[in-house]
């Protein structure tokens, strides 16, 4: 007896086929994107994601941080050191074999802050916090601005020799036929600040010219030109009073080396003299060539505080 169900033995109708496949077909895709937009929408960017769409020039360091001049607190490590007593990385040793003693504790620990009340022995001997000192220099010509020369060259560091026992060190450079505003100190923090790029000192320099030059050749100077290591300008350019066109004086921010001489090199000119009269808002006024001179506390003040 044929026990087989009526109808199980017909052939689909194959429209009837493809309408069913098409259907599947299309609510699979449905459900596929919707799933997509859904996932889309609720997926997080994680952090590191964020980061490969960060501008570089937003991660273009200008420099180190500004140092923030707090004087409640500083570094065992750089207190040994301003102390004169070894450097930084030496000072990390000692903390560590435990001959520094704090308030009469011993200190091991690196990174340890200590405030100027506190009393600092090191191997049983008290260490006494060093002077702060600021030096101002009329460098003359034929000085080279560095610590030591191998060359037996003079250094402008003959010149303040004789300022302050302390161990003093120069802002910045002047090469060896300028002259003018050199400053020395010890205090690390403030160096760091004169010559970091977001603050970037003001200077003012007398040029003196192999030839006359135009209004022209001024504006150019003023708007920038391209040198080897990218385009620079002054901020400033005006004729020296009563000098005539083969003396000018130019401001700037800029630290670049010889940048002076390098941007009117740039069209032809020839420096046959520079001097800087002025850095920072200090001047030259009753200093003479060579001769150096201490800075008062409004002045050191008045340095911490400019931005």
């Amino acid at each position: 007896m044929n026990t087989r169900k009526r109808g199980s033995g017909k052939p689909q109708n194959k429209t009837t086929a493809k309408r069913t496949t098409t259907t599947k077909r299309t609510t699979t895709t449905d459900r596929t994107t919707t799933a997509k937009k859904t996932s889309g929408e609720t997926k997080e960017v994680s952090a590191r994601d964020k980061r490969k769409y960060i501008d570089f020039k937003e991660k273009v360091k200008k420099g180190d941080p500004l140092p923030s001049f707090n004087e409640d607190a500083i570094r065992l490590n750089k207190f040994l050191s301003n102390a004169g007593i070894c450097s930084r990385r030496e000072a990390d040793v000692l903390i560590q074999t435990g001959v520094v003693t704090v308030n009469g504790q011993m200190v091991t620990e690196l990174g340890f802050k200590i405030k100027p009340t506190d009393h600092v022995q090191y191997d049983g001997e008290t260490i006494q916090a060093e002077t702060k000192r600021y030096v101002l220099l009329n460098k003359p010509k034929g000085f080279i601005t560095t610590m030591d020369d191998p060359q037996g060259r003079k250094t402008v560091m003959t010149l303040v020799k004789k300022a302050c026992r302390e161990r003093i060190y120069p802002v910045g450079r002047l090469d060896r036929d300028t002259t003018g505003l050199l400053l020395f100190t010890n205090d690390g923090d403030l160096a760091k600040k004169l010559t970091h790029p977001r603050y970037r000192a003001v200077k003012l320099y007398h040029v003196v010219l192999n030839k006359p030059i135009g209004t022209e050749e001024m504006e150019r100077l003023q708007k920038g030109v391209d040198l080897e290591d990218g385009r620079s300008n002054f901020d400033k350019i005006e004729y020296a009073k009563d000098k005539g066109a083969f003396e000018v004086g130019v401001e700037l921010r800029s630290g670049k080396n010889r940048i002076v001489r390098r941007m009117f090199e740039s069209l032809g000119f020839e420096v046959v003299k520079l001097d800087r009269v002025q850095f920072g808002g200090l001047t030259k006024k009753d200093l003479p060539r060579g001769m150096f001179r201490h800075l008062s506390e409004k002045e050191v003040s008045y340095l911490k505080m400019s931005s």
